[in-house]
């Protein structure tokens, strides 16, 4: 097995590159580039699948009986993860309102 901060680590990174691509997804759109919108909506999705297959790897080293320790860096890479599943959600939304908008010359 890697090493438990290793695979935490991993996570963190994962989940952080998710966030930074859903928001980068928004400004695209906001700029009215919806292809590279939807191109960096689907690098995030992927980026959480990694994560969550992380994740998954955790609950299954730790079985539900505590064997693994909790401190303060997994539980920031597990409110990381779960802020770039929400910013995601909440990104695509605001993708479909900025594709009925009239185009804005910036």
């Amino acid at each position: 097995m890697e090493d438990l901060e290793t695979i935490i680590m991993e996570l963190l990174v994962n989940a952080g590159a998710a966030r930074s691509q859903a928001l980068t997804a928004l400004q695209l759109a906001r700029k009215g580039d919806f292809a590279g919108a939807e191109q960096a909506m689907e690098e995030s999705h992927e980026f959480v699948k990694n994560a969550h297959k992380i994740q998954t790897q955790l609950i299954g080293l730790d079985e539900g009986t505590g064997k693994l320790p909790v401190n303060l860096i997994t539980v920031h890479s597990q409110d990381h993860l779960m802020n770039a599943m929400v910013i995601q959600d909440l990104a695509g939304d605001m993708i479909e309102l900025y594709r009925r908008l009239p185009p804005v010359n910036e």
